[in-house]
């Protein structure tokens, strides 16, 4: 820092770290970058049973909170379980054929993957099973490969194939503590890349809700609205359009009061399975599937049957399944961290976000045995679940339970259940996901996170999802890069009155010194940064002096670099400020530096580079190395 006060002694030097050995140096990084949080540190100093009992808390965290779990908890769960199956069960059949799956299969990824989630997730409030997005990624990478009318056995084994590998990576990377991976996908990325899939989704919905039979299998906007115009004159279904836009403007309307009144929140929640029965009991007195009406027919009885035989271990689907399953497996896994952390933020309590990944990719692997595709955390289901009062995972037991009760009893109820009101559940659902205020607020705040997010958007909506999701990836990546590549530097002047140097387009009142010039580097200096660093330094003093030359002034005889804010610096970073230095020298301009850190002193000590510039170069601050230099320059212009 730069606050300190100069006195009229020497200023202190700046210390060096004492020397590490190297193994104990890579050992320090390696711990702080992927064990910060010491998950050793519950199991130090311990028995040898209580750790057993430890370590089966830290994989079965229900073993945990179970032991203080009661009777006024469970009545929490039981109304929130019973509630969010209310609202899964329909949403669950709708989703399935998003993945171009019959709709038991959205049964079961609600059946099995809630259970092993309820056993070994850290978060109370996530709600579990098939989301939209991740069904129409995985549907139109999986349709990439194989047909799903013309193969469905090939397909439905592809599908479990992606599931298993999906559960695979979401565990490897919580394993092996890689969870900062998914930071990449910056929150911008994410914002376009969610609001463009639910226009993707929705216009895929118009299929079900016009009553269109031959509809493209293109998921562009282009694609879908010339299937819709051209199929305008014969192929709409008015008795079908009907159902769906009188039960459409029943969920938007219910979603409303909902969001408006916090305590009527269970009148969004019940809405679409209320919407399921009334309209297939409509169709079923009016028989009006004789008329065009498509309708559900047949969703198969009973509970989730083995695929383990199923999945591909072998052959060429063995690399698609994987690259599939990554890729949806990443989605997931983003969204359910976000949801889990969106709602223990508001709860205040903690997750960890290793046990979350490897929770999520347990519960995929299960699921890919039982005939499930790929599940995770459903924002609209944990905000229903969070509203309803659940206190833990208990709920997603709950939901299980009545999910399984379904399977087994009532799926022949829903064989005259309308695909309009599939769609209307869908449509009404994914509105919630473009968010209007969050676009507004990244235009205001970072211009180029809001090309990041309009790429992501577009890109999903005028190509397709993969794409979208590509555009995103690349965006936040060059974001990156650029940040690392041409980090920010700042011209300093001294704040009146006081000894304090800061950033004089910040400060306009902040005034220069004469003959001295402050440069503060606002980054590590890297290999990736060092030339434009060294070179940002250079032309900032051949500026300066031109300023100064047109002014009739004394040229610069110091540049002084503020380095408090460069955390590390690497070879290549030394030999740029070798560089600088002897580029200076012929200048007849002395370097000095200000407060580096202590990685940054202890590499200018073994590189040399302070006995190359020498020890009275280096000051603790900058107001200490504006005193130090010559007193006749330090007089303010």
């Amino acid at each position: 820092m730069d606050d300190g006060s100069s006195s009229s002694s020497s200023p202190y030097k700046v210390a060096v770290p004492p020397k590490q050995k190297p193994w104990e140096e890579f050992s320090s990084g390696f711990k702080e970058a992927f064990f910060s949080d010491d998950p050793l540190r519950p199991f130090k100093h311990q028995p040898g049973a209580r750790k057993i009992i430890l370590g089966l808390q830290a994989v079965f965290p229900i073993l945990e909170w179970g032991r203080n779990y009661d009777l006024s908890k469970f009545k929490g769960d039981v109304v929130a379980g019973l509630t969010i199956a209310s609202l899964c069960i329909p949403q669950d059949i709708g989703y399935a054929k998003l993945a171009n799956l019959s709709p038991q299969y959205g049964l079961y990824s609600s059946f099995v993957p809630p259970l092993v989630y309820a056993l070994m997730g850290s978060s109370r409030d996530i709600a579990i099973g098939p989301v939209a997005v991740v069904s129409l990624l995985l549907g139109t990478l999986l349709q990439n490969e194989i047909d799903p009318v013309e193969n469905g056995y090939e397909y439905r084994r592809l599908a479990f194939t992606a599931t298993f590998f999906a559960g695979v990576t979401q565990a490897t990377l919580g394993i092996f503590r890689l969870g900062f991976l998914i930071d990449f996908l910056s929150h911008a990325a994410i914002v376009g890349f969610m609001a463009g899939a639910a226009i993707t989704i929705a216009l895929q919905q118009l299929k079900g809700f016009l009553g269109i039979v031959k509809f493209t299998k293109e998921s562009d906007i282009i694609s879908v609205m010339n299937s819709v115009v051209k199929s305008a004159h014969h192929g709409w279904n008015w008795p079908t359009i009907l159902i769906g836009s009188v039960f459409l403007v029943f969920l938007l309307v219910a979603k409303h009061v909902g969001k408006k009144k916090k305590k009527l929140f269970w009148v969004s929640a019940i809405a679409p399975l209320l919407s399921v029965v009334l309209a297939t009991f409509f169709v079923y007195i009016t028989r009006a599937d004789r008329h065009g009406v498509q309708i559900v027919k047949h969703i198969e009885k009973g509970i989730n049957r083995p695929s383990v035989k199923q999945i591909y271990f072998t052959g060429d689907y063995v690399l698609k399944g994987l690259k599939i399953g990554l890729v949806a497996g990443m989605v997931g896994l983003t969204e359910a961290v976000a949801i889990g952390r969106t709602f223990a933020a508001m709860k205040d309590y903690q997750i960890d976000g290793n046990k979350e990944m490897v929770a999520l990719g347990t519960m995929n692997i299960a699921g890919s045995m039982t005939s499930c595709y790929i599940a995770t955390g459903s924002f609209s289901r944990s905000a229903v679940n969070y509203m309803s009062g659940c206190h833990t995972a208990v709920s997603n037991i709950v939901m299980s339970a009545v999910v399984l009760l379904t399977l087994l009893f009532l799926t022949p109820l829903f064989k005259y259940t309308p695909n309009a009101i599939l769609s209307s559940i869908i449509i009404s659902a994914v509105v919630s996901l473009i968010d209007y205020d969050a676009a507004i607020l990244i235009w205001k705040i970072d211009k180029f996170d809001f090309v990041a997010c309009m790429g992501a958007f577009f890109g999903v909506v005028f190509a397709s999802v993969e794409v979208g999701l590509l555009i995103a990836v690349s965006i936040s990546f060059a974001k990156l890069l650029l940040q690392v590549t041409r980090p920010r530097t700042a011209l300093l002047g001294k704040i009146p009155r006081t000894n304090v140097y800061r950033n004089i387009l910040q400060y306009p009142e902040a005034t220069q010194i004469s003959g001295v010039l402050i440069i503060r580097i606002d980054s590590a200096i890297y290999f990736s940064n060092s030339n434009y660093i060294r070179e940002r330094l250079l032309r900032w003093l051949i500026d300066e002096d031109e300023k100064l030359r047109a002014g009739g002034l004394p040229k610069t005889r110091f540049l002084i670099v503020e380095m408090s804010p460069v955390t590390d610096i690497d070879t290549s970073g030394i030999h740029a400020l070798q560089e600088l230095y002897r580029s200076l020298e012929k200048r007849s301009v002395e370097l000095v530096l200000a407060n580096p850190g202590p990685v940054v002193m202890d590499k200018l000590h073994v590189s040399k580079f302070v006995d190359m510039i020498g020890e009275d170069k280096i000051y603790l601050t900058v107001a200490d190395a504006v005193q130090m230099c010559s007193p006749k320059f330090v007089d303010v212009v």
